[in-house]
């Protein structure tokens, strides 16, 4: 089944949450795998479902004069630092062999092509076998609490061990939505992030059993994506919890 792959666009926090979350609740059109890159308006971050709001604020970073981008994400994990990361989303319809297989085993496999797409250009990255235990800080981790300071098992690692790619992912009876981020200091100043957004989402096709293809943008409902961003940014949805 070939892989749709979306055009780049760059917006906020909670639009971005709202996106994801419409191309595997409601995607109008063909049913296929769908992957989309995407930018951000500002400094951002975004945070775990399930993450407890003072534990993520006391987390974040002090900026002077600039505000900060926060939402929450539909599916789980720690906080994110996306001012320097490369964000993707990876949606699997319902029925597909990825979507049905074994958590741990689906995060292998996207990364896996991760790995391989950084190998390709020389970055001397692997998959973790284990979860570094919590506290294990690596001395480059970008900010204390932030989820690229302990790898987890199946996350792409440096070879210094250092964490380059993680992800978070959500079941539903629609498919399987994966937010994924990849660390650009971690894997390195000599990967081409052009090369990269075309090698990638090949390789990942490939393993998915087919080949990448540009797909236009889904035309959702009148204000559908603009309703669901207005809900992320709202305090009721992020302090939650």
């Amino acid at each position: 089944m070939d892989l749709s792959v979306l055009p780049v666009r760059t917006a906020g926090a909670a639009e971005h949450m709202a996106v994801d979350f419409l191309l595997l609740r409601r995607w109008p059109g063909p049913v296929a795998p769908r992957f989309r890159h995407y930018e951000w308006r500002g400094p951002a971050f975004t945070f775990g479902y399930g993450q407890k709001i003072a534990a993520v604020r006391a987390k974040l970073p002090v900026l002077d004069e600039v505000r900060l981008d926060l939402c929450r994400r539909p599916t789980g994990g720690g906080l994110v630092d996306h001012r320097e990361d490369w964000t993707y989303a990876l949606v699997i319809p319902r029925g597909h062999p990825l979507e049905e297989t074994r958590a741990t085993e689906s995060y292998r496999i996207v990364h896996a092509c991760i790995v391989a797409a950084l190998q390709a250009q020389g970055v001397r990255a692997r998959l973790a076998t284990e979860a570094r235990p919590e506290g294990a800080l690596h001395p480059s981790a970008p900010h204390a609490g932030v989820c690229f300071e302990n790898p987890e098992l199946h996350d792409v690692i440096a070879a210094d061990g250092r964490k380059i790619a993680g992800a978070a992912q959500k079941r539903t009876k629609q498919g399987l939505l994966f937010q994924g981020s990849i660390w650009r200091p971690a894997a390195g100043a000599a990967v081409d992030w052009e090369r990269f957004e075309a090698d990638w989402p090949a390789l990942l096709a490939k393993e998915l059993g087919g080949t990448a293809q540009p797909a236009g943008w889904p035309e959702f409902a009148e204000d559908e994506v603009e309703g669901l961003a207005d809900q992320y940014a709202t305090p009721e949805w992020t302090e939650a919890r």
